[in-house]
């Protein structure tokens, strides 16, 4: 195989607890992790030169070692003593610094389509182990579908799929650091803690409302205080039509579930009116 295109899918939170904090810093999390049917684009090639070329339609983006994707490719092109060089194409459609995993979404596309072009052999495991090094979401984009992701969100399991059901993204014209989010976060015996438990229980039963009635996200407390247009959005969202809505990850990305297409085109038509968010799209969400 010389060449491979791949939709690298996004990912949204519908349920986000944060549990405590690791002596190295690192947060310990509860993830309901969801992929919805927004994509990069990623193309890849094998080239008669050596080494990596990496584009990308972002200009803003780096195309070297310090961008994910790359590093996945280097990884493998290393580990195997791979000589022949590939080119690595990236249209992006998702968000950048959105908290819906695009980087890392890249990056699970690239370690799986090395795997196929090189013949590599190696099983979704032996791909998630060298995804984690990499990033703690890049396993769980490998894996897609409904997950719980546990411990930093490399510890997955398979839940049942959600309901399919039409999906808003938007997202302010503003950019978070999930690093920093993270920091600011303060546990004590007042937080608000989501229920991830009834969560997952709504989602076996396959009810919608429910899950969309006790979706939640610990970090909305922070990077809402620092960015009050999220909640503004939310409640945009919400006066139009949506079940919940809700930020993914540790933001400024707002999510929201309809029950209706039409509601969820509408919704969207009135919040680019309202010039709230600056990327906007009607999506769905994508089941393994």
């Amino acid at each position: 195989m010389n060449e491979i295109r791949l939709k690298a899918l996004a990912k949204i939170n519908l349920g986000l607890d944060v549990t405590g904090c690791r002596e190295d810093g690192y947060h310990l999390v509860r993830m309901i992790m969801q992929t919805i049917h927004l994509f990069d684009s990623v193309q890849m090639e094998k080239i008669s030169e050596t080494g990596i070329q990496l584009t990308t339609n972002i200009k803003f983006l780096p195309v070297d070692e310090h961008n994910i994707a790359y590093k996945a490719a280097r990884l493998l092109m290393d580990e195997f003593e791979l000589t022949q060089g590939i080119r690595i194409d990236i249209k992006k459609c998702i968000p950048v610094s959105a908290g819906m995993a695009g980087g890392s979404t890249d990056a699970a596309a690239v370690l799986y389509g090395m795997n196929q072009m090189y013949d590599l052999k190696l099983s979704q495991k032996q791909l998630a182990k060298r995804a984690l090094t990499l990033g703690a979401d890049v396993p769980y984009c490998l894996m897609r579908g409904t997950a719980l992701a546990e411990g930093i969100g490399e510890k997955l399991t398979r839940l049942p799929a959600v309901p399919r059901c039409p999906v808003v993204i938007a997202k302010p014209g503003i950019s978070v650091s999930t690093k920093w989010v993270y920091e600011k976060l303060s546990l004590n015996e007042q937080t608000k803690h989501p229920d991830i438990d009834q969560l997952m229980i709504d989602i076996k039963q396959q009810n919608l409302k429910a899950m969309a009635s006790h979706m939640g996200n610990i970090l909305e407390e922070v990077t809402i205080k620092e960015y009050p247009v999220i909640a503004q959005i939310k409640e945009h969202l919400m006066e139009h039509g949506a079940i919940n809505a809700m930020m993914s990850g540790s933001g400024p990305t707002v999510f929201a579930l309809f029950e209706e297409r039409s509601t969820a085109r509408d919704a969207a038509d009135a919040l680019r009116a309202s010039e709230l968010a600056r990327q906007i799209y009607v999506t769905t969400i994508f089941n393994v």
